[in-house]
């Protein structure tokens, strides 16, 4: 599982994604999942780096699922209208 960091806007956004992208090529799971549960800051650019994630799993045809995703987080995609292409993953019952 790949773990986005608590910070994630412009500033963060081409260390951060080099850091996700070594951590798939080790990752030999049928779909990658992001964990989003310790953002606390960020941007658009949270949500370039998940496509561009997205893109690279299906490039080596894996899937591809977000989880825990903050609740503005899922907004801003929708606002976007990339909610079709990340598949975010439903909450834990209970939550």
């Amino acid at each position: 599982m790949l773990v986005l960091p608590e910070v994630l806007t412009l500033n963060e956004a081409n260390t951060t994604l080099r850091m996700l992208e070594q951590s798939m090529r080790g990752d030999d799971a049928a779909t990658l999942t992001v964990d989003a549960s310790a953002l606390r800051t960020f941007d658009s650019a949270a949500v370039a780096v998940l496509l561009e994630c997205r893109r690279l799993a299906r490039a080596w045809n894996k899937g591809f699922e977000v989880c825990r995703a903050p609740p503005k987080l899922t907004e801003l995609v929708k606002l976007y209208g990339v909610d079709q292409l990340l598949a975010f993953a439903a909450p834990p019952a209970g939550n």
